[in-house]
């Protein structure tokens, strides 16, 4: 798409809806970089904690700029969408049963975006959605206020757009403001806004699209990704059945120049990997053989790593099992989608006699999934160790890596990670 050239816009306040992993870290972004931004989320819990400074989730260094927007007056949080120049949505989207995205926080966040509209605003989707939402949170906004318009230039006209997120959990301090971002207006105007609008912390390069198009990039990376994850999953299933270590293999094959396969596991999680591929299933099933058959195969190694560690256990008598890590990947606390989560759920209701030790440095407390299992509890590494027959570990947490390995003798490990080859 192009843009013809306008006045830049200028954005005196910025309303951010849903202030999890990626909405409050784009606030705070924001914020610091001169516009005043409200954040918006349903939880008061959530809201007390951000207007305190505090970051109600783990992300290495954030709480430092946090703080400093917060008392600045630059960034403060509420339960009431307010009125505001711009709009940023970035709240769940989930699939259903059927894998179609449920748009439900979506129409949540519209329907109360929808009352503060007075016409020139700007209204941005970050959340990860499949071709077509954006427009779609454009009619349900404009169904609900029948004198507004999408059609650019007119005074009663608000510009919708999508900008897909593009940072990884863990490292977001790092990637917020330096990666390259898809700019998506569902017209030409909305565009220049939203590259203007991002441009205020963004100092990688603003790829200006359509909205459709920018949905489908994002759901592409991520799909991309898992294909080849799932490659190297199912490598390691191959492998282990043949007798070769998966992890050698792949470092021998890497050396050719143009293979550059990713490393196995034991499944896939996250909000974006686990979930994005399956709008491109669900938006065209009969096309998409390569993307679903990814998908299945992910979605089939925490099974793999389950049985595996069930036959294991007939070999003790009320076996003990340490499992290293619940979140969805290491260093960080977010057990969204995450198959080692999973796995430890499966694993204390499906394998008779178990009694499982969580280790997870990264989260105080478990999870209602867990903590509602008697034979389920939270342990010290170390301690988790000594009292286990069978140590599995999910996560490659930098704590693991660098354990004593003199405290695994004697003990049967699985370690889907390759941390202890």
């Amino acid at each position: 798409m192009t843009t013809s050239a306008s006045p830049k816009t200028v954005f005196e306040t910025v309303c951010v809806v849903g202030l999890g992993y990626i909405g409050l870290p784009t606030a705070a972004f924001i914020a610091s970089r001169g516009p005043r931004v409200i954040g918006v989320d349903v939880k008061q819990s959530f809201v007390d904690q951000i207007n305190a400074g505090e970051v109600p989730f783990f992300e290495p260094d954030f709480d430092v700029l946090l703080k400093e927007v917060v008392k600045d007056g630059k960034l403060s949080a509420q339960t009431d969408t307010p009125v505001a120049d711009a709009y940023i949505v970035a709240v769940p989207t989930p699939f259903k049963d059927d894998y179609a995205v449920d748009t439900k926080y979506i129409q949540a966040a519209a329907k109360n975006i929808a009352p503060q509209l007075k016409g020139g605003e700007l209204i941005v989707l970050e959340s990860t959605s499949p071709p077509g939402t954006t427009e779609k949170m454009a009619e349900f906004i404009l169904a609900e206020r029948s004198d507004l318009t999408m059609e650019d230039g007119l005074e009663n006209s608000v510009y919708f757009a999508h900008a897909p997120e593009r940072v990884l959990p863990g490292r977001i301090m790092a990637e917020m403001s330096a990666n390259d971002r898809v700019i998506g207006g569902v017209t030409p105007r909305a565009s220049e806004m939203a590259r203007d609008l991002y441009a205020t912390f963004s100092n990688g390069e603003l790829l200006v699209t359509d909205a459709k198009t920018a949905e489908m990039a994002k759901l592409t990376e991520n799909s991309f990704r898992d294909v080849n994850i799932a490659f190297a999953n199912e490598l390691s299933i191959i492998s282990e059945r043949l007798g070769i270590d998966v992890w050698e293999l792949i470092e021998l094959a890497n050396h050719h120049p143009r293979v550059n396969i990713l490393q196995p596991g034991p499944g896939v999680g996250g909000h974006c990997i686990a979930v994005d591929p399956w709008f491109i299933v669900n938006a065209a099933p009969e096309e998409s053989r390569l993307i679903r058959t990814a998908r299945e195969v992910n979605d089939g190694k925490p099974v793999y790593v389950l049985d595996k560690v069930e036959a294991l256990a007939q070999r003790f008598k009320d076996p003990v099992v340490a499992a290293l890590g619940i979140a969805f990947k290491a260093n960080i606390d977010d057990l969204r989608e995450s198959p080692s989560l999973n796995i430890v759920d499966k694993l204390a209701t499906d394998v008779a006699g178990v009694d499982v030790r969580v280790v997870e440095p990264n989260v105080e407390e478990l999870p209602e999934q867990l903590s509602r299992h008697e034979n389920v509890r939270k342990q010290d590494l170390e301690g988790a160790i000594a009292d286990a027959d069978i140590v599995l570990l999910l996560v490659d947490h930098d704590s693991f890596k660098t354990l004593d390995q003199e405290l695994l003798k004697e003990k049967v490990i699985v370690d889907t990670k390759g941390v202890w080859r």
